[in-house]
């Protein structure tokens, strides 16, 4: 048993290699928009992105349509819909898209999902009290790259 417990924390450590940790916030590197590599420092799972895009964490289809997502009613027509998007960006533009549109899109009205700081500070609860310390961002480094990864499957 223990020699196969070695073999698997070896193997994890194989595995993982050329990988590496997540960035944060503050660190992520734009440029013209697109992020160019993970920010996680691990890929995507589109499975997993496919369902960050759901009413929960990342409520994506509150603003925008998705065709394949059908099984979760009430699309938004907010922002335009995502149907092709895999074609229309790259994965560096999507990532940055997805991370902090703002640096793409000074306009938008869509939220900067990995992002802690530069906000008019929300309130603490209900106290009329500017919250106090750093923000989390919306979505984790990984909830980024999995949504990214599942947005490149939406091609035309």
């Amino acid at each position: 048993m223990r020699k196969l417990l070695m073999v698997s924390a070896a193997l994890a450590v194989t595995a993982s290699a050329g990988w590496s940790e997540a960035i944060m916030p503050a660190s992520v590197s734009f440029d013209d928009g697109a992020v160019a590599s993970s920010i996680s420092g691990q890929p995507g799972d589109p499975e997993a992105g496919r369902l960050v895009m759901n009413k929960g964490a990342g409520n994506c289809i509150a603003c925008h349509e998705v065709s394949v997502l059908s099984e979760w009613p009430f699309h938004g027509e907010v922002g335009p819909a995502l149907d092709g998007v895999g074609d229309r960006w790259s994965e560096a533009e999507l990532r940055g898209i997805v991370s902090n549109a703002k640096m793409m899109f000074p306009e938008t009205m869509m939220p900067s999902f990995y992002k802690t700081d530069g906000y008019i500070r929300p309130g603490n609860a209900f106290t009329g009290k500017a919250a106090e310390g750093e923000l989390e961002p919306l979505l984790t480094a990984q909830q980024i790259e999995d949504v990214v990864a599942f947005l490149l499957t939406l091609k035309e």
